[in-house]
């Protein structure tokens, strides 16, 4: 099984939406995780939501958590770190584990915000699912070149 990681600022919505499809769609192949450089602490509920809406139980222990976590000894190594956010693709990143010697393969894919969004629940709700079919689509064509 291959690790990946998705990296974003404040780990509660972007990120955590790549984690829990890419767990789904990874189908046992890969196994994902998502972490922030400066991490809210809380998941954003309509994160949640989305998974949900699409069929995708988030995993009770789905938590908004730093990078420095997976960069310390014994951090699951990587074989893909992925940015999810033009912030944290200009950030200093830690020194990853490498996987037999070669450090991760590092992409970056650019989403706006949807927990920026200001309006009614409804508004909020579109925001989220417009950048999910987004990760979604980066996700299906990145496992169908692997």
């Amino acid at each position: 099984m291959k690790n990946i990681l998705f990296l974003c600022t404040g780990n509660s919505a972007r990120s955590i939406m790549a984690e829990g499809y890419m767990n789904h769609a990874g189908n046992g192949r890969w196994r994902a995780w998502s972490a922030g450089s400066t991490p809210t602490g809380v998941v954003n509920p309509f994160a949640i939501e989305t998974l949900d809406a699409h069929g995708i139980g988030a995993p009770q222990d789905l938590r908004s958590k730093s990078w420095d976590e997976f960069a310390m000894p014994g951090a699951p190594v990587t074989t893909a770190i992925v940015t999810v956010c033009d912030n944290a693709a200009g950030e200093v990143c830690p020194i990853w584990p490498s996987h037999g010697g070669a450090p991760p393969r590092k992409l970056h894919w650019s989403f706006p915000d949807p927990a920026a969004v200001v309006g009614t629940d409804e508004e909020k709700r579109a925001a989220f699912e417009t950048v999910f079919n987004d990760i979604r689509a980066h996700i299906d064509n990145f496992l169908g070149n692997e």
